[in-house]
């Protein structure tokens, strides 16, 4: 712990300018450098034939980032949680030349750019929990690697093309193949987007042979305070099981083809409390035919810009055998 601290004041004594942040921050200014974070402190309540109850840490994240002239930006986050790993890790961390809008390039390790859910914040998010969709289909949800950029929030077009190891995060590649990862989005109006994302690589350890390809389409509108995202994606041929169900969970035992999505919607009201409702699905595609289909309803209320508590009660419904495994959580969230 006490080297991690060390390597942090480090960096804080470093240059500054403006990063294109990837994660879970949000761009610095041009003349600052910017420490941020956030801390997920939360209840559970699972309705199991012996219901559980714990308070915990969903996520507890500290990062810095900035800039070097001419043209360079870094970008550096650490988890803190111990609900997630017995010490703290590197999350991500990469290096930015962005002297071009349409030709951006990072390097290092950062999240995977395939699909809506798993490049929203994780504290930006409607719900507490991502879909089991794409918990269990994206994994890896970081990598190391190369992403190529162009386009942000204010132009109608934006991508993100990746040349990735495949093997997760802080791993080295398990073969001489890499994934080949991408996302690309369009505005045809102002509170419209529509995109799409596609992978396809060799994760197997022994072989170049066995490969795995993924698509999803997305679509996300934002008027007068309603929110609707949507989001369907399939996967298939090989996985690897080492690298778990994505930032929570565990891998469900997958067949060779799989399929799953998902909508929410949300209304902030002028009270800023925001009702939301969200419907996921998926579809194993394994011999025994497991599939679930889940509700999430939930209130947000927005203490201000940088404070939200998150209610949640989860349905969730399994075939061919339901599982007595509801949930409620409630999340306190501050941004900082």
């Amino acid at each position: 712990m006490r080297k991690i601290v060390i390597a942090l004041l480090l960096i804080l004594g470093t240059g500054s300018a403006r990063l294109m942040a990837q994660g879970c921050g949000t761009p610095a200014s041009d003349d600052a450098l910017k420490v941020f974070g956030f801390l997920q402190s939360q209840y559970e309540y699972s309705f199991e034939n012996q219901p559980k109850s714990s308070f915990s840490f969903e996520r507890a994240r500290i990062g810095v980032m900035g800039s070097i002239p001419y043209d360079f930006s870094y970008y550096v986050v650490m988890e803190l949680s111990p609900f997630i790993a017995p010490n703290p890790y590197l999350l991500d961390a990469f290096i930015t030349y962005g002297r071009f809008n349409w030709a951006r390039v990072s390097a290092g390790s950062f999240k995977t750019p395939f699909g809506l859910e798993t490049n929203t914040a994780c504290n930006n998010m409607l719900t507490v929990y991502r879909s089991t969709s794409t918990l269990q289909m994206v994994a890896p949800f970081r990598d190391l690697g190369l992403v190529f950029m162009g386009g942000d929030e204010t132009t109608r077009l934006s991508y993100q093309l990746g040349i990735m190891n495949g093997s997760g995060l802080g791993r080295a590649d398990n073969n001489k193949m890499k994934d080949i990862v991408g996302r690309i989005l369009l505005k045809p109006v102002d509170f419209i987007k529509v995109g799409g994302s596609f992978r396809t690589g060799y994760p197997s350890y022994n072989n170049n042979e066995d490969s795995r390809t993924s698509l999803a389409g997305e679509l996300q509108a934002n008027y007068k305070g309603f929110t609707l995202q949507a989001e369907y994606l399939t996967d298939k041929g090989d996985y690897n099981r080492d690298l778990g169900g994505g930032c929570s969970g565990n891998l469900i035992d997958l067949g060779e083809k799989r399929s799953g999505g998902f909508a929410t919607l949300a209304y902030l009201t002028k009270w800023n409390v925001e009702p939301v409702f969200r419907f996921d699905f998926f579809d194993s595609g394994n011999d025994r035919g497991y599939k679930e289909n889940n509700m999430t309803y939930g209130i947000n209320y927005y203490f201000n810009d940088w404070t939200r508590l998150q209610v949640n009660y989860i349905y969730r419904a399994e075939k061919p055998t339901e599982v007595k495994n509801d949930e409620l959580v409630l999340q306190l969230q501050v941004k900082f």
